[in-house]
């Protein structure tokens, strides 16, 4: 999926979308490829107020560079594009994740991190502090569904393409306050 593309699915799918900068060409192609690409990963920021946010995505932070996803959910449910290519959200993960993923079954339990997941997946951080009090509001789950939904719907998937941070790797967390398989249907009811 080209980046344009990736900014007609989101509005397709009904999105609010906000272009950062020079998103199309913020990544970090030169550290590794990106691709094939086989799944959406969901995160949350652990940080608060989402002009913050959207400016740590987009440049990251020390012994982090930036992009460390391809769009910001924001708590309102706008999606901000902070780059396109490969980003430093998912790190090294679970190989049989991957193969779970590419095949759209159910997943293994993640116990080893042996496989590069900044080349596999699209990432979507999400505005919340991740404590398991800060809220998810209405509007910010519907914009994930939908930026899930959006992705698979391009490439053909089905749910099972879509998992958490806390399932790629051992000892994440994230998304913390709902729970993947409780989105997984949301997004599988708005592919029907």
């Amino acid at each position: 999926m080209s980046a344009s593309s990736f900014l007609k699915a989101l509005k397709a799918e009904g999105l609010t979308v906000v272009q950062v900068g020079d998103w199309r060409d913020h990544n970090r192609d030169h550290k590794g490829p990106w691709g094939p690409v086989h799944g959406v990963m969901i995160h949350h920021t652990a940080t608060r107020g989402s002009a913050r946010t959207v400016e740590i995505c987009r440049e990251g932070y020390e012994g982090l560079p930036g992009p460390l996803c391809h769009g910001v959910i924001t708590k309102d449910g706008r999606v901000h594009l902070v780059g396109y290519g490969r980003a430093n959200h998912a790190g090294p993960g679970d190989d049989d994740v991957l193969r779970a993923v590419i095949a759209e079954k159910g997943l293994p339990r993640d116990n080893e991190s042996n496989t590069d997941g900044n080349r596999h997946f699209y990432g979507f951080e999400c505005e919340n502090l991740g404590d398991g009090d800060d809220p998810w509001p209405a509007e910010q789950l519907e914009a994930i569904e939908r930026a899930a939904a959006a992705v698979c719907r391009h490439h053909g998937w089905n749910e099972r393409s879509v998992i958490g941070h806390l399932e790629w790797q051992p000892g994440k967390v994230d998304p913390r306050g709902f729970t993947m398989a409780s989105m997984r249907e949301r997004i599988r009811d708005r592919l029907k």
